[in-house]
């Protein structure tokens, strides 16, 4: 059974390999990022990351910015919630506007590069 304080959330590998792990709505998906990657399961190993920083969520289509939290999208408590965990260095750009203000020296404070904004 899983505690009414924490989601349960199960990850799935783009091989199809899933996993279940328990996290509080504070947990941001830079977090579950770095938890995932010290915790990788033993099932898994052929498909190890060298690092955390390239392990991505996806939750309903889109690429989970480091800082959300699961709070913060809503995600119920005592319930599993469905996220694909995929290794990528680079995010697409969501729109053209985006990308304009990186070639002007605009970037995100919480990981640079590495993240995507909803």
């Amino acid at each position: 059974m899983i505690p009414s304080d924490k989601i349960n959330l199960r990850l799935i590998l783009v091989s199809g390999k899933t996993k279940e792990f328990l996290f509080s709505p504070s947990d941001s998906a830079g977090e579950i990022a770095k938890i995932v990657f010290e915790q990788w399961p033993e099932d898994w190993e052929s498909e190890a990351v060298d690092k955390a920083e390239i392990l991505r969520l996806i939750y309903q289509g889109r690429f989970l910015h480091c800082n959300v939290t699961l709070g913060a999208l809503g995600l119920p408590l005592g319930k599993t919630t469905v996220m694909h965990l995929v290794p990528r260095d680079n995010l697409p750009e969501p729109n053209s506007q985006d990308q304009r203000q990186k070639s002007k020296g605009g970037s995100s404070s919480c990981c640079s590069r590495h993240c995507c904004i909803l």
